[in-house]
């Protein structure tokens, strides 16, 4: 599910007559699980602590980015790159190089940022204790209306993709009916085919038995005929609509169901014995894969 929301918000430290300004930044895409990116200033462990329980026990599904960003008056808390510490590791792989030792690769700058101590932060006017206090309590406030909002839009895009499925579930509803009615105009065709393969049995063995026969004929009968898996296509198709109707998350179990209609697809596919109930199976699995893809993005 995709989203984006912003909040922005300040307080104002009386007793050091400050006012302290911050904003989230919350963006979802689709995602199989729910993944928690955070990207917060020095300072807001404990915030970035509470957020990720307040958004895991909010969301079930998606990449989750969360940025926070935290200034007092007109300075921000910015990064700050320690270049000294910096060039001393590039300086000691060449040093080393120079010795005879190899690397599989260059230092690259983004392996090379997220080593401890090249990256720390200025702050405008570190708090502490009751100011500190104070200010985690407004931004976490904050982060509840972002996330408020997140939802609704996941809710209004949830509304849009509910209905793209259920067209989808109609389509796959429509071949069903197709496959069913073509099923069951085979009767014929199914009947010449048993009788052909009956003589080629009874030709490659002459001294096969009744009893043998039968059960070879009961086999032959099992592999051509298609109403068991259509009957299922049909339950299935009847739960992945009473699942679209009860809301909630959904996602998972639906992924699972579109398992089983393809499953129901394939064998229709391979027992079909005539080009025009292959032709239907091949498209039931089409708009399966279609309906598939768009549960990806179902929480």
């Amino acid at each position: 599910m995709t989203g984006y929301a912003r909040v922005d918000g300040s307080i104002v430290i009386e007793r050091l007559n400050q006012t302290w300004s911050w904003n989230w930044e919350l963006k979802s895409v689709n995602a199989r699980g729910l993944d928690l990116r955070f990207r917060t200033p020095p300072g807001s462990e404990a915030v970035e602590t509470i957020a990720r329980k307040t958004i895991s026990g909010s969301l079930a599904r998606g990449s989750i980015t969360a940025n926070l960003y935290v200034r007092c008056g007109a300075e921000a808390v910015v990064p700050r790159i320690n270049r000294t510490l910096l060039r001393d590791i590039i300086s000691l792989q060449a040093e080393l190089e120079a010795q005879g030792l190899t690397f599989a690769s260059p230092p690259r700058l983004d392996v090379l940022l997220t080593i401890r101590g090249i990256i720390d932060a200025e702050e405008a006017d570190p708090l502490g204790g009751e100011e500190r206090t104070q200010l985690d309590a407004a931004v976490l406030i904050g982060l509840q209306t972002a996330l408020d909002k997140l939802r609704e839009m996941r809710v209004e895009e949830g509304i849009r993709l509910g209905e793209v499925l259920s067209e989808h579930i109609t389509m796959i509803a429509d071949l069903h009916d197709h496959a069913r009615a073509q099923a069951e105009g085979q009767t014929e065709t199914i009947k010449n085919r048993l009788r052909r393969q009956t003589d080629e049995l009874l030709l490659a063995s002459p001294g096969l038995t009744e009893e043998r026969l039968a059960q070879e004929l009961a086999i032959l009968a099992t592999k051509s005929d298609v109403r068991e898996e259509i009957a299922r296509l049909k339950a299935h198709v009847e739960a992945c609509r009473d699942l679209l109707d009860s809301g909630g998350a959904v996602g998972r179990r639906l992924d699972f169901l579109c398992q089983e209609l393809n499953r129901e697809a394939n064998t229709i596919c391979s027992k079909a014995s005539d080009l025009a109930l292959t032709k239907i199976g091949l498209e039931l699995k089409s708009t399966i894969e279609q309906f598939r893809e768009q549960i990806q993005n179902v929480e």
